[in-house]
Formats: structure tokens, C-alpha cells, sequence
């Protein structure tokens, strides 16, 4: 999730279709599971809502906007470069303490 609010803030249903996107179809989040983790991320400090709304003939008055915080860059930086290390390790470039 934290991905793809990378591209900008988006609401809810956008974000779990560009998750479907992103993932091939390999992972695909039901209502309970996107909005739980929406609020775990709000909680977290992750993510936060956006005040600012679209044009109104491209919004719904019921969504709402999400977009990624300074701290969640953070977050999607580190496992990032934890990923790389661990890429590296199976590729054998490294050794296993």
C-alpha cells in the first residue's frame, strides 16, 4: 500500500486496484483487509488523510484521500535496502553470518 501511494494520494478503492496492478492479480485486498490496514497505517504514523479534494467532477464525496508521509518514505526505503541485502545474500554475494 505504502508503494502505491508513492505515485500520489489516492482513496481507498483506487489504492486496492493499483495493488491488483502492481501485484498481477496475485494480491487482491477485500474491504476488511484495506480499510484495517488504512486505519494501522494511519495509526502508525505511515500515511495520513488529505484534506484537499479533486475537482468535484472527478470526486465522490464519500471517499477519502490517503497519501504517503515523510516516515513512511522511511519505511518503504529501509525494506527496500533490507530486500537488496537479502537479494544479494541468495545470489551468493555475500556470506551468511
Amino acid at each position: 500500500m505504502l508503494l502505491a501511494l508513492l505515485k500520489g494520494q489516492s482513496h481507498g478503492y483506487a489504492l486496492k486496484e493499483e495493488i491488483a496492478t502492481r501485484s498481477a492479480g496475485r494480491v487482491t485486498l477485500g474491504p476488511g483487509t484495506l480499510y484495517r490496514t488504512i486505519r494501522d497505517l494511519l495509526r502508525d504514523g505511515f500515511i495520513e488523510e488529505v484534506t484537499e479534494r479533486p475537482a468535484p467532477e472527478d470526486d465522490d464525496e464519500r471517499r477519502r484521500y490517503y497519501r504517503i508521509t515523510d516516515l513512511g518514505r522511511g519505511v518503504v526505503a529501509a525494506e527496500a535496502q533490507r530486500l537488496e541485502v537479502l537479494v544479494e545474500v541468495v545470489r551468493g554475494e555475500r556470506l551468511i553470518p
